[in-house]
């Protein structure tokens, strides 16, 4: 027991003393943009150490690695962003770094995309992974992390050892991409990335439940968002009343209240959710003219330069479709529908894209991001009422 308690002793000493930081020191540091290059490796690291690519990481943290390969920020880098980042001058730093400090932050990442953008063949294009775990891990050749679940015994430590600091399960660190300063940009008076803010207004924050709580459990690396059903479904609550008819009409309704979401439900400018009501015919199909829809979402221009409607939802706020149209002769059925389209903005952007700019070099690249963006909706919620004559 002894010896386990020294060896945790000397693990915690291994992670230096970064614990002593308060997290805003810590994060003010640790995000410091850009991101400094990491240096020269220490003589005592091996080749698979010194390497910042997620492959190298995942050889001992091979869940971790598993998880972020299925993960958005794996994808950060994907060809809607560099679709566009490819027409753009490999001097034009500042519009790089406008997209790179968050899909891409490594001073190494942003070279390897100048070097692919000046047209030079690179074998490692380390900005093609995203989000990889040296963004967020290594600062310098040193590796930093939450404090370990369970300590290991043992004097010796890969790399070095690792920086603990509790900066790691605390949404703050999370907030540096996914909020927008004070003075950032805002549309109609209201920050075009606002989760933290909406997250602090919630119940959540005062029950100190991080970001990390939903979108990491257990320290899965998945950050499951509205792209996925199941978290999706965790986070509201979809009730109908089935449907009547009286006097020729059908009368029926659909409430989705934000019930789980800790923040605004949906939170960014890019999804949209649709609420649906509609008659359909014995094969299934839509009755032309007997749907009814309201949509859930923050609407803008594909230029970003102006709000057209927002209907997100707080946490705790509820939006009612209330149905009431005539009994069409053709309708055999009512059906009840929550659509989501994760990816609607970009959709509108890519063809607004390909209109405009045809000839350009990234368009090839822009055709797939459209493909792609096409593939991602799927129905929240579905019910089919008979209708009886």
């Amino acid at each position: 027991m002894l010896l386990f308690f020294m060896a945790a002793l000397l693990l915690s000493m291994s992670s230096l003393h970064a614990a002593a930081d308060s997290t805003n020191t810590f994060l003010k540091r640790h995000w410091t943009q850009p991101v400094a290059p990491q240096g020269k490796p220490p003589r005592s690291f091996s080749r698979l150490e010194a390497s910042l690519e997620p492959s190298a990481c995942g050889s001992c943290h091979r869940r971790q690695w598993e998880d972020w390969k299925t993960s958005l920020h794996a994808h950060a880098m994907g060809p809607g962003i560099m679709g566009q980042l490819v027409d753009v001058q490999p001097t034009d730093i500042s519009s790089l770094r406008d997209c790179t400090r968050c899909h891409a932050p490594l001073a190494e990442q942003e070279a390897s995309l100048i070097k692919q953008l000046r047209g030079k063949k690179s074998t490692d294009a380390l900005h093609e992974q995203g989000l990889a775990c040296a963004a967020c891990h290594v600062r310098k050749n040193v590796r930093y992390g939450p404090p370990p679940a369970t300590p290991k015994p043992g004097n010796e430590q890969p790399h070095n050892g690792f920086v603990a600091t509790p900066a790691f399960a605390d949404g703050r660190f999370c907030a540096t991409c996914h909020q927008f300063d004070k003075d950032g940009y805002a549309l109609n008076g209201k920050l075009l990335e606002n989760t933290y803010a909406e997250w602090q207004a919630s119940p959540y924050a005062r029950q100190g439940k991080q970001c990390q709580s939903c979108h990491m459990p257990e320290r899965r690396h998945l950050w499951r968002g509205i792209h996925d059903p199941e978290i999706t479904r965790k986070g509201v609550t979809v009730e109908a009343t089935p449907p009547t008819v009286r006097d020729g009409h059908v009368s029926a309704r659909l409430t989705l209240t934000n019930s789980g979401t800790g923040h605004h439900f949906p939170t960014y400018v890019t999804p949209r959710v649709l609420v649906q009501i509609y008659q359909a015919s014995a094969d299934g199909k839509l009755v032309t003219g007997t749907l009814q829809e309201k949509i859930i979402a923050r609407q803008v221009t594909a230029d970003l330069s102006e709000e057209l409607a927002d209907t997100r939802l707080a946490h705790g706020e509820q939006m009612a479709l209330d149905y009431l149209v005539p009994h069409h002769p053709d309708a055999q059925a009512i059906i009840m529908r929550v659509h989501v389209e994760p990816d609607y903005f970009y959709s509108g952007l890519y063809r607004s894209l390909l209109e405009a700019e045809p000839d350009s070099k990234g368009m090839s690249l822009i055709r797939t991001a459209l493909k792609n963006s096409l593939e991602s909706p799927y129905d929240l919620y579905v019910r089919h009422y008979s209708l009886s004559r």
